[in-house]
C-alpha cells in the first residue's frame, strides 16, 4: 500500500541512544532534588512559630520546674515563719503596714488652671502660736441651752413604768437611749431657747461604762481628736502632723471595746501604764449597749459633747483613716475663717439620699425593709428630692466632723443620733433629713473629697468587727 520510495530512515546509533537515555534520566533527577528544597520552604514559611514557640515552652517548664524547687530548702524555715505570723495576730492575719501609713504631702486641685492645696492650713511658726479664740455671746444663738431626757425624769418615764413597758414600735431604743416617741421625735426639731430631747445616757443601767480615771481625764480635755474602733475592726495609727503647740492643748483619745483590747494586743499593741499608746489615751468602754458595733461607734461619733461636757472643740476620725494635720490649724481653717460651728466632708460619689438609699441596699450594707421605712417616713414629712441645700451638697460621707460644741450644734448632734437609732445605722441617710428639719442650722462647711484627703490617710477598714451577743 505505501511505496518504499517515500519512506525516510533514520538510524540512531547506540551510543547516541545511551548518551539521551543518561541525559533524560539526569534531568529527572535534578527536578526531582529542586521539588524537596520546595517543599522544605514551604514547611519553613509555613510553621516558623513553632520552630521558635515549642523551644521557649520547654525553656520556660524547665526555669519553673527550677524556680518550684528552690523553696524546699528552707521550707522548715516559711513554715515556722507562718505559723509565728498566725499566732501573733489571731483571729486575724497581720498584714504589711499600708502604702500611704505616715504620708505629710499635701493634697492639690486645679483652681483655674493653677494648681492648689484643698487645706490652707497657716505656716508652721504660725501654727505654734494659734490660740482658741475666746467665747463668743450665745444670747444671739436660737438654743441656749439643750436638756437631755433621763430615767429620773418622771415626767417622761410616768415614775416606776419600765422602758420595756413604753416600748410600742419595734425600734433599738433601750436603756442607753431611753424609748423616743414620734411626738417627741417632731417636737426635738422645733428650734427654742432651751429644748429637752432624748441624747443616749438615759439610764445608769444603760451601758457605755467608762472608768472614773477615764472620766477624769476626759473632763479636763478643752480641745479633742476622738476615734474608736469596738469590734476588734481596725488597727490604731498614730496622728501625725502637729505641732509642739496643739500637742500641750489638744487631747486624743480612742475608744476600745474588750474585743478591740484582746486583738490589738494579740499584735503586741498594749495600753501602758499611764493609759496611753503613742499620743492616743485609749479608753477601754464596757457593757456596750448594742449588739450592733456600727450604732456603738455613733456614740463617741456623734455624742462626744456628752462623752466631753467641758470640751469646747472636737474633731471626729474614723478609724479607717490616719489624722495628719495640726487639730488647731484645721479648726482655723475650717471653722474660724468661715464663720462656721460644723464642718463635714462630703459624699464623693453621690449628692441625693434616695440615691444613697439604692446603693446601700444594693451594697447591702442596710436590710431594704429598713431603708423603705426610713424613706417612706421621710417622703411623708416632705424630704424634697433636692441634691443642694443652701448651695451645699446635700449629701455628706461623714468620715470626718469638726465642730464647736453650742447648744445648737449638741442639739444637731443629738437628734441625728436618734434617727440612727430609730431607722438605719447608716447616718449618710439620716443626716440631710436632720439638716433640712433644724432650718435654724445655717453656719456649715461641707467640705470636698479632696480637703479630706488632705486631713487624713485613708486606709480602709482592716477587718471586719465582730458583733456582740444579744
Amino acid at each position: 500500500m505505501f511505496s518504499n520510495n517515500n519512506s525516510v530512515s533514520i538510524s540512531v546509533s547506540d551510543d547516541e541512544y545511551d548518551e539521551l537515555g543518561r541525559m533524560r534520566i539526569r534531568a529527572r533527577r535534578k527536578r526531582k532534588k529542586l521539588g524537596h528544597r520546595r517543599l522544605l520552604r514551604k514547611l519553613l514559611v509555613k510553621y516558623w512559630m513553632l520552630l521558635i514557640i515549642v523551644p521557649a515552652l520547654g525553656l520556660l517548664l524547665f526555669e519553673a520546674s527550677r524556680i518550684g524547687l528552690r523553696p524546699s530548702l528552707n521550707t522548715n524555715t516559711d513554715i515556722e515563719t507562718r505559723n509565728n505570723r498566725v499566732d501573733r495576730s489571731s483571729p486575724t492575719l497581720q498584714k504589711e503596714p499600708p502604702a500611704n501609713l505616715n504620708r505629710l504631702d499635701p493634697t492639690t486641685r486645679l483652681v483655674g488652671g493653677v494648681r492648689e492645696r484643698c487645706l490652707k492650713l497657716l505656716p508652721p511658726e504660725k501654727l505654734e502660736h494659734l490660740d482658741i479664740p475666746a467665747e463668743e455671746d450665745s444670747s444671739s444663738f436660737p438654743v441656749g441651752e439643750v436638756l437631755y431626757m433621763s430615767e429620773s425624769d418622771e415626767s417622761f418615764v410616768g415614775g416606776n413604768v419600765t422602758l420595756s413597758q413604753l416600748r410600742t414600735e419595734d425600734t433599738r431604743f433601750n436603756l442607753f437611749t431611753g424609748n423616743q416617741m414620734f411626738e417627741q421625735r417632731d417636737k426635738s426639731f422645733e428650734v427654742k431657747e432651751t429644748m429637752m430631747v432624748h441624747c443616749g445616757f438615759y439610764s445608769v443601767n444603760g451601758g457605755f461604762k467608762i472608768s472614773n480615771e477615764d472620766k477624769s481625764y476626759m473632763q479636763g480635755c478643752k480641745v479633742v481628736v476622738s476615734t474608736c474602733a469596738f469590734g476588734g475592726g481596725d488597727d490604731l495609727y498614730q496622728p501625725i502632723g502637729m505641732s509642739e503647740a496643739s500637742l500641750k492643748k489638744v487631747c486624743y483619745v480612742a475608744f476600745w471595746d474588750e474585743i478591740t483590747l484582746k486583738a490589738q494586743e494579740l499584735v503586741e499593741r498594749r495600753i501602758g501604764e499611764n493609759g496611753f499608746i503613742g499620743k492616743w489615751r485609749v479608753i477601754v468602754v464596757r457593757d456596750l449597749p448594742f449588739a450592733d458595733q456600727r450604732l456603738n461607734g455613733k456614740i463617741p461619733k456623734m455624742l462626744s459633747h456628752r462623752l466631753f461636757p467641758q470640751a469646747k472643740y472636737s474633731i471626729w476620725v474614723d478609724s479607717k483613716s490616719q489624722f495628719r494635720r495640726d487639730p488647731l490649724g484645721v479648726l482655723e481653717a475650717l471653722l474660724w475663717c468661715t464663720n462656721s460651728m460644723l464642718a463635714i466632708s462630703e459624699h464623693g460619689a453621690r449628692s441625693s439620699v434616695y440615691d444613697e438609699a439604692k446603693a446601700v441596699v444594693k451594697k447591702n450594707k442596710a436590710k431594704p425593709e429598713e431603708v423603705e421605712v426610713q424613706l417612706n417616713q421621710y417622703r411623708k414629712d416632705g424630704l424634697p428630692e433636692d441634691k443642694r441645700f443652701n448651695g451645699k451638697k446635700a449629701l455628706c460621707e461623714a468620715s470626718v466632723i469638726v465642730r464647736k460644741h453650742t447648744p445648737l450644734t449638741n442639739l444637731l448632734m443629738c437628734v441625728w443620733f436618734n434617727e440612727v437609732v430609730r431607722f438605719t445605722s447608716r447616718d449618710q441617710l439620716s443626716f440631710p433629713y436632720v439638716l433640712w428639719r433644724l432650718k435654724a442650722f445655717k453656719n456649715i462647711n461641707a467640705f470636698p473629697v479632696c480637703t479630706r484627703k488632705d486631713l487624713v490617710n485613708s486606709m480602709g477598714h482592716i477587718r471586719k468587727a465582730k458583733p456582740l451577743k444579744s
